[in-house]
Formats: structure tokens, sequence, C-alpha cells
């Protein structure tokens, strides 16, 4: 149902209050086929038999929605996306983005536009330094690649992910009318059968260059021995190759309130198939990089986060305590 903007309301206010979040289960019922408004509706498949299913990622949805609601909302924006909106409503129009949750999803937007902008600021510096190859492990909806500021510098796109995710995003690219650019490879990668490496080296990654890697709202869902496996794949790429990825800690570092929050969501995750698993105290995650190989590793946290991207804001839009991100550089 659409509300009014007439009559005697603020239209900043009423706007804000439509599209101030975005509830990712209703515009997930809205755009996606099968998979998630069945979980929806009681049913619970496994992420791993879902994907095999030809469903794509609820969780790579989510995070596209709250990137696009980023741009409609809140003003100044943390991370400017011209594509981010055109990708979640494709051919079906505003009115999908008018399914909005209350304030409690602030937070969860604010980080996940947050660190897509920590990814592309460390990758400006990266870019200065020689590298020109950025892989994306879990791309998911991600537009970097169709605004890649660095294209004519030579950077080429990697985007990882799986086939049914990968399909789908070709064609929420097609329904929005965005060309992918020639700069972009996708990587389409069943981890059940194959191998990283394998399939970059097929798309034509360069093991001798280094590149920039990526992973945004992936960690969480890894296990632990995956998560570690996969940074110890970066490490073992060409010297002044670099990761950045975001985590959460675990429940003990939370007050009860911030517990609450997080059950809610667990529960909700763990019922579209796509539980969280790991989570990261954030004083053991430079020992842990250090003693997969990498050299100088830097923890971004909440405080940090805050002040560098959400400072003398009037919305008092911030990220949540828990959320960090961590980057390592392999020397």
């Amino acid at each position: 149902m659409v509300t009014s903007l007439s009559g005697n309301q603020d239209p900043l206010q009423t706007r804000r209050r439509l599209l101030g979040s975005v509830m990712t289960a209703g515009v997930a019922a809205m755009l996606l086929p099968g998979g998630i408004g069945r979980a929806l509706a009681g049913e619970a498949p496994r992420t791993g038999a879902r994907l095999a299913g030809g469903a794509p990622s609820s969780t790579a949805l989510g995070a596209a929605v709250q990137r696009a609601v980023h741009q409609i909302v809140d003003d100044p924006r943390v991370l400017e996306d011209p594509f981010a909106v055109r990708i979640v409503v494709g051919s079906e129009g505003a009115p999908a983005l008018q399914l909005a949750a209350d304030r409690s999803s602030r937070g969860l937007r604010a980080y996940i536009a947050m660190r897509s902008r920590h990814a592309e600021d460390r990758l400006v510096e990266a870019v200065a330094r020689g590298v020109r190859q950025y892989v994306l492990l879990g791309a998911g909806l991600d537009t970097f690649a169709c605004r890649n500021p660095h294209a004519d510098r030579g950077l080429r796109v990697f985007e990882v992910d799986h086939p049914a995710t990968q399909a789908w995003k070709r064609e929420r690219l097609a329904a929005a009318g965005i060309t992918a650019p020639a700069s972009l490879t996708f990587v389409s990668v069943d981890f059940e059968t194959q191998r990283l490496a394998d399939r970059l080296r097929e798309s034509g990654f360069n093991f001798s260059e280094p590149a920039f890697f990526s992973m945004l709202g992936v960690v969480i869902y890894l296990t632990e021995e995956a998560m570690t496996e996969t940074l110890r794949f970066v490490a073992s790429c060409a010297p002044g190759s670099e990761v950045t990825f975001s985590f959460t800690v675990p429940a003990s570092r939370l007050d009860a309130a911030a517990l609450a929050r997080r059950e809610r969501s667990m529960a909700a995750m763990a019922a579209l198939g796509e539980p969280w698993r790991t989570f990261l105290e954030p004083g053991e995650v430079p020992g842990r990089l250090r003693a997969l190989g990498f050299g100088h590793v830097d923890v971004l946290t909440p405080e940090r986060a805050n002040q560098r991207y959400f400072q003398d804001r009037i919305d008092g839009l911030r990220v949540p305590g828990s959320s960090h991100m961590a980057t390592a550089l392999r020397v």
C-alpha cells in the first residue's frame, strides 16, 4: 500500500517513514521467485540445497536493499551508488522499496554502506600502488564494477559468487538496463565441486600480480575453517595483495538489548537457510592474520568507523558497536 505524500505531513519525514529501511523479507518476496518466499512461509531449506536448486542468496538481496535505501533517505551519503536502487527494483519500479521497516535497521544500513565505502577507500590506495585486480568474494548485487572509477587505469574486477546467485544478478542487471562493463569478469564457483584458485585462473586472473580482495558480509556465514582457508589463499597470492573483510563480535561482548536483537536476526537468517556461524574477537584478529602470512594488519573498530564516516551527522546514523572491519596486506 502506498502512503500519500499530500496533506499536512512533512514530505521528508513521510519519505523517511516509507523508505527509512527496507524489510528484506518483504522485498525478497516481491523480487525473487520460489526459494525465499517458501522459507518465509515456514520452510527452511539449507543454503546449499536452495542454491543448488537455482535460488539466489537472500543475504545478497538484503545487503543490496540496504544500499539502495541509503541512497534515498540518508544525507549526506556515506556511499555514492547510482546503480543501487536500479538493480534492486529493476523493471518493477519504486514500489518495491516502499516495503519499509522501522528504525531498527538503521545501524545495519549504516554498516552495509560503510563497509562498501571502506573497502573502496582501501582499493583507491591499492590502485595507487599499482594493484590492477579487484576480487569481490561473495559479490552478490554489488555494483562497484558498473561504476569502476579506475577502469581507465586498467583495474579488472572479478566477481566471485555461487552460479545461482550470479545468474540472478545478470537477470537483475538486464531488468535494470545496466550493461556489464568490459572490465568485469563473472567468476561463478560452486565451492562444493570447484576450487576458487582454479576458477580464477580460468577466468584470466593473474597470480603473478597483486590483487585486492574484499569479503563484505561473508565471514559471518562461513565456518571458521572456510574463513581461514580463504584468507590463507589470499595470503598465498603475489606480494602486495590485500584483503578487507567485515566481521562481528561474539555474543559475550553484547549487552542484553543487543543480544536480543542478534538472536532475532540469527533466527530469521537460519529460517532462510543462511545461518550465522563465525564471530571474531577484534583483539585476536591481527595475530590470526599474521599467522597466515600477512604483514600489516588494521582493524577498523566501530568507534573509528563512526568518527571517520559518520561524524557530525544530524540524523544520528552510526554503525553498531559489534560491527568491525579488518584489512591485511601481503608483504
